[in-house]
C-alpha cells in the first residue's frame, strides 16, 4: 500500500506540475483570417455592390484590397457646385501607395492604433448596422436617406462617429438593408482585432495572355511617324476599355496606359487627367491587368485577338499616307480630335468605330463616372440609333469638304472657368452651326435625290452592331445590339463626324474632377449632338413628315431653343425613298426591322407582337413563353391606360422562377416622355407621365436597378393581371409586398446576386455585380 500511495503522488505531483507549464505558456494565437478566402468574399457579397466606382460613399472602394488600404475621404468626386477643377483621386493611377493617398487626404477606415479613433471605423460602422433591426420586407423607414441624393457624410474621428451614430442610429453599414450574417460579422470583427492582414496578391497575366500583350504592344510602339500617330489614336480610344483575349479561355482583363517604361519592364504609370493631355517625355503604350472586382457600371469590354490586331493594322497602315510632323497636346489639339489626326485616312477612323459602335456608345452612357444626369438628361428614354454608311459619308469620300469641316469641328471644354462658361458655349454653338449649314449643303449637291436606306451602314452584312437601341434611366443608361422596344419616338443616325464628336466630348475630355462650367459646357455641346443626329435621321423622310416630327420632338419651350441654338432646318431637300402610308416615320421603321433582320441581334416579340398573338420567342422553354406572352400585356401601352406605369421606377428586374430551379430575368424598363429633352433644367416641368410606356426585355439592361420583383412561374399570369388591375398606390403597394423584394428582404442578396449568375450564364464576358446605389424603397 505504500508503495501504491507513492507512485499515485507522483503522478498527482506530475499532472499538477504538467498543468501549471501549461498555464504558463502564451495561449496558441487563432489562424490567421484570411483576406482573400474570408474577407474579398463578404464585400463582394454585401459591400461592393455600393463601395465601387468614385461614387461609393466617402469614395470608400471595397472593390480592391488597394482601395480598402486606401480608406475613405471627405472630398466629393462628384460636385454640381465647383467652381475649380480639383485633383482626381482614381484608384490604381493617382497614387502608388497608402502613403501618398494620406497625403490626399484619405483617411484609414481600418486601423485603430491612432489616437483619434477608439476602434477601426469599418468596426464602428459595423457595429452601428447591427442595430438597424430591420423588419423583414417591410418598407425601410423614410427617414433614413438612400439614394444618389443622400448626403454624404464621412466620420473620420472617435468625436465624428459619435455625432455621425447619434443623427444616424440606424444608418450602419450595410446600409438598410438585410445585413450580415452572424457569421459574416463575426469574420470580420476578428480579421479587424488581428490587424486586418492583407494576402491579396496582384492579378497577374498568364504565358499566353503575356504573348498576345507582347504583340499588341510592339504594334502600338512602333518608333515611325505615322505608327506613333496612329497609336496615340488607338490610345485615346480604348484606354476606358477592359479588354481580353477572345481565343484564350477564361481570359483576364486588361487596360491600356501609358508607361514611362518599355515592354518587359514593370509599369509605371503616366497618371494624367485625361488621355489626351501630354505625357511628358518618352513614353510607352503597355497592357496591365486589371486589379479588383468587377462591377457592370464600368465593365466597358473590347475583345482582342490575332485576328483584330490584322485587321487593324490593315485598317490604319495598309494604305499610303505620311506624317510629316507629329502633333502636340495643347489646348488646340485636344479640342478638335479632326485636326489633330488628319493625317490618319478618316476611312480608318471611322470603320474602326463602326466595327465596335456598342463598345464606344457604352463608353458614352458607363463607365467610372457613374453619376450621368450630366449627359442623359439631353436623350430620350428609348430611341434607336444608326450609322451612316462610310460609302455615302461625304467627310469620308470628299477631301474638300472634310477640310472645310474640320474648323468647324472643335469641341468646347477646354477653359472652364465661370466667366468663360457663356462665351464658350457661344463660340462653339456658333462653329457647330456653321458646320450644319455647310454640311446641308454638300449633301444637297453631292444627293439632289436626298438621302434613303442605302445611306445606312448595313453592318457590312454581318455586323450586329450597325444597329443599336439605347435606353435611359434618368442619371443613367443602357445600350443593347439591335433594335429592343416599341417603335421609338425619335431615331438617331450618326455620321463620323457625329460620332467622333460625342466620343470626345463625354469621354476623352470630359472631366468628372472638373468645374461646373466645363460639365456645362459638355451638357450643352452634347444637346447639339443629339440635334444633329435626329436631324440626319429626318433626311430620310419626306419634307412635310420633317416639319411634323420636330413639332412632336420639340414642343412647348423646345420651340424657342429651335429658334436660338440649332441651325434652320432641312424643309426642302427630297427623301430619296418613296413613301406610301400616312405615317413615313412608322413605315420608315417597319421597313427598317424588315432590311435589317439578318443584323438585328435582337428580334423583339414581347414589345412589338403581333396584335397580342405570338408574343413570345419560339425557341424558349415553355414557361419562358408563358411568361413572354403574359408580360407582352404590359408592354408598349401608355400609362394613361396602365396607371400602374405611374408608381413603377426607371428599371426594375423580373425573375421568374420554377421550382426545379429553372429561371429567366427580365428588364422592366419605365420610358418617361417629355416634351422635349432640349434644356439642361427644370426637367420634371417637361414630363408628360400619361404617355409614359413599358419596354419588358430578357436580360439585364442596365448597371442600377431600382428594385425587383422574384415571381414564381405559376404566378406570371396573376402578377400581370394585378399589374392591369392597379389603379391606386395601395394596389401597387399590395403587389410590391407579395413579389417585390424590398432591401429589408431575407433573401435580398441572393436575389440580387443572382442577376449576375444569369448574365454569367448567358453572357459570361459581361459578368460583373449590379449597383445597388439607386435601389428604392417601394
Amino acid at each position: 500500500m505504500p508503495l501504491l500511495h507513492t507512485r499515485f503522488a507522483d503522478a498527482l505531483g506530475a499532472c499538477i506540475a504538467a498543468l501549471l507549464l501549461l498555464l504558463t505558456l502564451p495561449a496558441a494565437a487563432d489562424p490567421v483570417i484570411s483576406y482573400t478566402q474570408s474577407i474579398k468574399p463578404i464585400f463582394e457579397g454585401k459591400c461592393v455592390a455600393c463601395h465601387a466606382c468614385y461614387e461609393a460613399p466617402c469614395q470608400l472602394n471595397l472593390g480592391s484590397s488597394s482601395g480598402l488600404s486606401r480608406g475613405a475621404t471627405k472630398a466629393l468626386y462628384y460636385d454640381g457646385n465647383r467652381t475649380h477643377p480639383v485633383p482626381p483621386t482614381r484608384l490604381f493611377y493617382d497614387a502608388k501607395n497608402t502613403e501618398e493617398w494620406r497625403k490626399k487626404g484619405f483617411y484609414s477606415v481600418l486601423d485603430d492604433s491612432s489616437a483619434t479613433a477608439q476602434a477601426a471605423l469599418l468596426a464602428q460602422m459595423l457595429d452601428l448596422g447591427r442595430q438597424a433591426d430591420l423588419k423583414p420586407n417591410a418598407k425601410i423607414p423614410d427617414d433614413i436617406a438612400l439614394g444618389t441624393a443622400r448626403e454624404n457624410t464621412c466620420p473620420a474621428t472617435v468625436k465624428e462617429f459619435a455625432k455621425y451614430a447619434d443623427k444616424h442610429p440606424r444608418e450602419g453599414m450595410p446600409l438598410a438593408v438585410s445585413g450580415l450574417t452572424d457569421q459574416e460579422y463575426a469574420t470580420i470583427k476578428a480579421w479587424l482585432a488581428q490587424g486586418a492582414p492583407i494576402d491579396a496578391k496582384p492579378r497577374m497575366a498568364t504565358s499566353a495572355e503575356q504573348q498576345q500583350m507582347r504583340q499588341w504592344e510592339d504594334f502600338l510602339n512602333q518608333r515611325e511617324l505615322r505608327n506613333q500617330l496612329v497609336g496615340r489614336w488607338l490610345y485615346e480610344h480604348l484606354f476606358l476599355a477592359h479588354l481580353y483575349f477572345s481565343d484564350i479561355k477564361d481570359s483576364h482583363f486588361f487596360e491600356l496606359v501609358r508607361s514611362r517604361t518599355p515592354s518587359g519592364q514593370k509599369i509605371d504609370v503616366i497618371a494624367t487627367s485625361a488621355p489626351d493631355q501630354d505625357p511628358g517625355g518618352v513614353f510607352y503604350y503597355r497592357l496591365r491587368p486589371l486589379q479588383g472586382t468587377l462591377v457592370f457600371k464600368t465593365h466597358i469590354t473590347f475583345a482582342l485577338n490575332p485576328e483584330k490586331l490584322a485587321r487593324t493594322r490593315k485598317q490604319f497602315l495598309g494604305d499610303a499616307w505620311t506624317v510629316s510632323q507629329l502633333p502636340g497636346y495643347g489646348d488646340a489639339e485636344q479640342s478638335n480630335p479632326f485636326i489633330t489626326f488628319s493625317a490618319i485616312p478618316a476611312q480608318a477612323r471611322y470603320q474602326f468605330m463602326l466595327d465596335n459602335a456598342e463598345y464606344f456608345i457604352r463608353t458614352f452612357i458607363r463607365g467610372p463616372v457613374c453619376h450621368g444626369q450630366i449627359a442623359t438628361d439631353v436623350i430620350r428614354d428609348q430611341f434607336w440609333t444608326m450609322f451612316q454608311d462610310p460609302a455615302h459619308d461625304l467627310y469620308i469620300t470628299d477631301s474638300s469638304f472634310r477640310a472645310q469641316s474640320d474648323p468647324l469641328l472643335a469641341l468646347p471644354g477646354e477653359k472652364d472657368s465661370l466667366l468663360e462658361m457663356a462665351p464658350q458655349w457661344i463660340k462653339y454653338r456658333d462653329l457647330r452651326n456653321a458646320y450644319e449649314k455647310q454640311r446641308e449643303t454638300a449633301y444637297a449637291t453631292a444627293e439632289p435625290q436626298g438621302a434613303g436606306f442605302a445611306d445606312i451602314w448595313n453592318g457590312d452584312g454581318h455586323n450586329d452592331n450597325a444597329l443599336l437601341t439605347i435606353f435611359r434611366h434618368y442619371d443613367s443608361a443602357a445600350v443593347r445590339k439591335g433594335l429592343v422596344g416599341e417603335l421609338p419616338q425619335t431615331l438617331w443616325m450618326m455620321d463620323y463626324p457625329l460620332f467622333e464628336r460625342t466620343y470626345y466630348v463625354l469621354v476623352v475630355n470630359f472631366n468628372v474632377f472638373g468645374s461646373v462650367s466645363h460639365q456645362g459646357q459638355t451638357r450643352l455641346y452634347f444637346d447639339l449632338i443629339r440635334n444633329g443626329a435626329e436631324m440626319n435621321f429626318l433626311r430620310l423622310l419626306p419634307p412635310d413628315e420633317r416639319k411634323r416630327q420636330i413639332a412632336d420632338w420639340y414642343q412647348g419651350s423646345g420651340e424657342l431653343k429651335m429658334k436660338l441654338d440649332y441651325q434652320a432646318d432641312d424643309f426642302s431637300t427630297p427623301a430619296a425613298d418613296v413613301y406610301n402610308t400616312p405615317d413615313p416615320k412608322k413605315e420608315f421603321s417597319m421597313r427598317l426591322l424588315q432590311r435589317f433582320n439578318a443584323i438585328n441581334a435582337s428580334p423583339d416579340p414581347i414589345n412589338r407582337c403581333n396584335g397580342g398573338q405570338y408574343c413570345a420567342r419560339a425557341d424558349a422553354p415553355e414557361f419562358m413563353r408563358v411568361a413572354d406572352q403574359s408580360l407582352s400585356q404590359l408592354a408598349s401601352r401608355p400609362a394613361a391606360g396602365l396607371p400602374v406605369i405611374n408608381w413603377l421606377p426607371e428599371m426594375t428586374l423580373l425573375r421568374v422562377y420554377q421550382p426545379d430551379g429553372h429561371r429567366e430575368i427580365y428588364s422592366m424598363l419605365r420610358n418617361r416622355a417629355h416634351s422635349n429633352v432640349a434644356f439642361m433644367l427644370a426637367e420634371d416641368l417637361r414630363y408628360q407621365p400619361e404617355k409614359d410606356t413599358l419596354t419588358i426585355y430578357p436580360g439585364v439592361l442596365g448597371s442600377y436597378p431600382n428594385f425587383a420583383f422574384n415571381i414564381p412561374a405559376a404566378d406570371i399570369g396573376a402578377f400581370t393581371d394585378a399589374m392591369q388591375a392597379a389603379k391606386t398606390q395601395k394596389d401597387f403597394t399590395g403587389i410590391v409586398e407579395r413579389w417585390g423584394v424590398r432591401r429589408s428582404n431575407p433573401a435580398f442578396w441572393s436575389v440580387f446576386h443572382d442577376f449576375t449568375t444569369w448574365i454569367q450564364e448567358h453572357e459570361p464576358v459581361e459578368a460583373s455585380i449590379l449597383d445597388m446605389n439607386r435601389y428604392e424603397n417601394l
